[in-house]
């Protein structure tokens, strides 16, 4: 069947359906939904001929700026082209009528767009399938919400304290994490459980594990569904690392095992050391050698590095343990086709295609080097003479990603650059701003 008799019975079925509307979505450098609603009449030439938009876009700040990134501003705002990947095509049931797929983006000389998050996913999971692995990953994704005064501002959705993994409307008057779990299964994103967490207004949400792509589009979709589910309830959704001074951050923790090319999973070796196959202590020890680096992708932000300290359980050191939340990267107690590390370094502000390429790219760097993990974490983490403390500041993991060339061959150079050099403009923005902290700390004084 040709591509246009495939579009036309994919808009036949949508009209039957009810559809008018079909939302094509992409990620831009720091995973914000970027897209276009395009009416179904319209969706085969969308197909054929792709969506326009500036390739800027990958450049862009959350505030609204340019960035001074390779590729834009300097070749003159040129276009990339985003054609609808139909396979990905699901309800969007928070609006109806309208469905909802994914975007590939790609440049006018026809490459895919070498800033495209989707497009870096994509590469390491190739380099992974060439050394006979797949990565299958289960996000875990926590966020804060917002209610919103007479005044306007914003402020803590059921801040009572002392919520963590309380259940019904006493942490969450509104019923609003259970709307969401339904309004995410009809979306088709496969997720499993949600929990109220540590802090007032803050919730999880984990999803099914799947092979590398896949999780980082449900992950990628399932940020955007919360974000929109909350603001049809006039809330306020953030997947910001750590809103409050006085309560812990936000994690975005991610589930990583190894399968074979015939989908069987390679993690776990009743013989091995620590019930660990040989694969599996590979990759383990290539996220360890190389977690300096993969913080300035799994902590994208200024405000990431406040989350990170001691007696926190987010990470502080390079470490790993046998069911030890206090280390950087866990290894649940199951065995056999339940075995797999848990990635605890993100945080919810991160790419979910970032996190998922980059863990990738560190493990395909372990198998290839045959690395092997230090001595694992005993008892409660956090003793800076155990382990190497992870960068600090936002500034730091960047020069540990722009040092870690083998990290960047596999990410892809074009990527790597064009994300130091849009991080490093937010800093510059950052220092140059005058803070509340400042203020308060010498204005009456000085």
């Amino acid at each position: 069947m040709s591509q246009s008799a495939d579009v036309s019975a994919i808009t036949e079925r949508l009209r039957e359906q009810g559809v008018d509307v079909v939302r094509v979505s992409y990620p831009d450098l720091i995973g914000v939904d970027r897209g276009r609603d395009v009416l179904l009449g319209q969706l085969g030439a969308a197909a054929e001929h792709g969506l326009a938009f500036c390739r800027a876009v990958y450049h862009t700040s959350p505030r609204g700026d340019v960035v001074p990134v390779q590729g834009g501003l300097e070749a003159g705002l040129p276009d990339i082209t985003v054609y609808p990947d139909l396979a990905t095509l699901a309800p969007l049931p928070w609006e109806p009528g309208a469905a909802w797929c994914l975007g590939e983006a790609f440049t006018t000389e026809g490459e895919p767009a070498p800033e495209s998050p989707r497009a870096v996913a994509r590469a390491v999971a190739g380099k992974l399938g060439a050394l006979g692995y797949r990565m299958v990953c289960g996000p875990e994704l926590e966020f804060f919400v917002f209610d919103q005064a007479a005044d306007g501002t914003w402020h803590r959705y059921a801040g009572d304290p002392g919520n963590v993994y309380v259940v019904g409307r006493k942490g969450d008057p509104q019923g609003l994490l259970v709307h969401m779990l339904r309004q995410l299964r009809d979306a088709e994103l496969r997720v499993t459980a949600a929990n109220h967490e540590f802090a007032p207004g803050q919730f999880e949400i984990n999803l099914g594990h799947s092979e590398l792509i896949d999780a980082a589009d449900r992950a990628f979709r399932l940020k955007s569904a919360v974000q929109e589910i909350a603001r049809q309830r006039g809330l306020l959704a953030t997947f910001m690392a750590k809103p409050f001074n006085d309560e812990g951050g936000s994690g975005f923790h991610v589930h990583v095992s190894l399968a074979d090319e015939s989908g069987r999973n390679v993690t776990g070796d009743p013989d091995g050391t620590d019930g660990l196959s040989a694969v599996a202590r590979h990759a383990l020890a290539g996220v360890l050698t190389h977690a300096a680096a993969l913080s300035a992708l799994l902590n994208p932000t200024i405000n990431s590095y406040k989350r990170f300290g001691p007696d926190t359980l987010a990470p502080w050191l390079i470490d790993w343990g046998l069911d030890n939340r206090s280390a950087m990267v866990r290894i649940p107690p199951e065995r056999g086709e339940a075995a797999r590390m848990e990635v605890r370094l993100g945080d919810a502000s991160a790419n979910p295609y970032l996190v998922a390429a980059g863990v990738g790219a560190a493990a395909c760097l372990g198998i290839q080097d045959k690395a092997e993990p230090p001595a694992k974490l005993e008892g409660y983490g956090y003793d800076p003479a155990s382990a190497p403390i992870l960068p600090q500041r936002l500034g730091s993991a960047l020069d540990a990603l722009e040092a870690d060339t083998e990290l960047a061959d596999v990410l892809g150079r074009y990527f790597v650059t064009s994300f130091l050099s849009y991080k490093r403009n937010e800093i510059e923005r950052f220092e140059r701003y005058v803070t509340d902290w400042e203020f308060g700390e010498y204005a009456y004084h000085l």
